[in-house]
């Protein structure tokens, strides 16, 4: 006998905004995407307040995932490089469990917008654009957690992320900048031999010209979808099938 569906309130921390939609267990979103500015400063009791507002107006939900900036741990959140140093440490699961009555998982950004668009062939690695940079590798479908590509040498004695946030971008322009994220995805290339590129995040959609045919640029959302695939071992059907597919660091 198979278990009733399971809706997963799916939560993306951002630098800049926080973002939330309700998931079927089919993967497709229940409501619409609703979205509210980053509180500044972005203290953990700040944010959570906002997620609560958020949380509240998309209805009805079994569980909550939870996509976050950084590296985590058991649901601790231990880096926060775009956000309020207060986060480094802190057990945002508990926390968040706690004050919304429902069991939460967290885990990187994205390492969840991967479970999203990845294919489980070869070596896959996912970026995202936007504060900052994120970064996530699979390996036949299995994360390889804490990567932290974003805040590694490129060039210039500057890392990936000062050369292709937000403010690198504000500051160089969207040309010197598509001029740069190209000199960076050969670098990326050439350092993982990848099979497959998939580019996310808020500033995908700056990207001007034609890439690599192994190069894709994925919908933004998918860093909300994935977030679904943190419970695909409590999910029915299909969903369970692909459960042992795609295990879960960091949760």
């Amino acid at each position: 006998m198979m278990g009733r569906a399971m809706n997963t309130l799916c939560i993306d921390i951002g630098g800049t905004g926080l973002k939330a939609l309700v998931v079927g267990d089919d993967g497709k979103a229940d409501t619409e995407r609703a979205r509210v500015d980053t509180p500044q400063p972005a203290t953990p009791k700040a944010v959570i307040g906002e997620l609560l507002k958020l949380a509240q107006a998309q209805g009805q939900f079994d569980r909550v995932s939870v996509g976050f900036p950084g590296v985590v741990r058991k649901g601790v959140t231990l880096t926060a490089h775009n956000l309020d140093p207060h986060w480094v440490g802190f057990d945002l699961a508990s926390t968040l469990s706690k004050a919304l009555g429902k069991p939460v998982r967290v885990c990187n950004d994205a390492d969840v917008q991967g479970y999203a668009v990845v294919k489980g062939r070869g070596v896959e690695l996912v970026i995202t654009l936007g504060t900052g940079l994120g970064s996530a590798l699979f390996l036949r479908g299995v994360l390889v957690p804490n990567l932290e590509l974003g805040h590694h040498p490129f060039r210039k004695r500057k890392t990936y992320e000062e050369c292709l946030g937000k403010k690198a971008m504000d500051k160089a322009g969207k040309k010197k900048w598509n001029k740069t994220l190209r000199k960076a995805i050969d670098a990326m290339e050439k350092c993982f031999n990848y099979d497959n590129l998939y580019i996310g995040g808020g500033n995908a959609k700056k990207i001007q010209g034609k890439l690599p045919p192994n190069v894709k640029i994925v919908s933004n959302v998918a860093g909300l979808i994935g977030g679904g695939f943190l419970w695909r071992s409590e999910s029915r059907g299909k969903a369970k099938a692909d459960a042992g597919k795609r295990p879960v660091w960091g949760r």
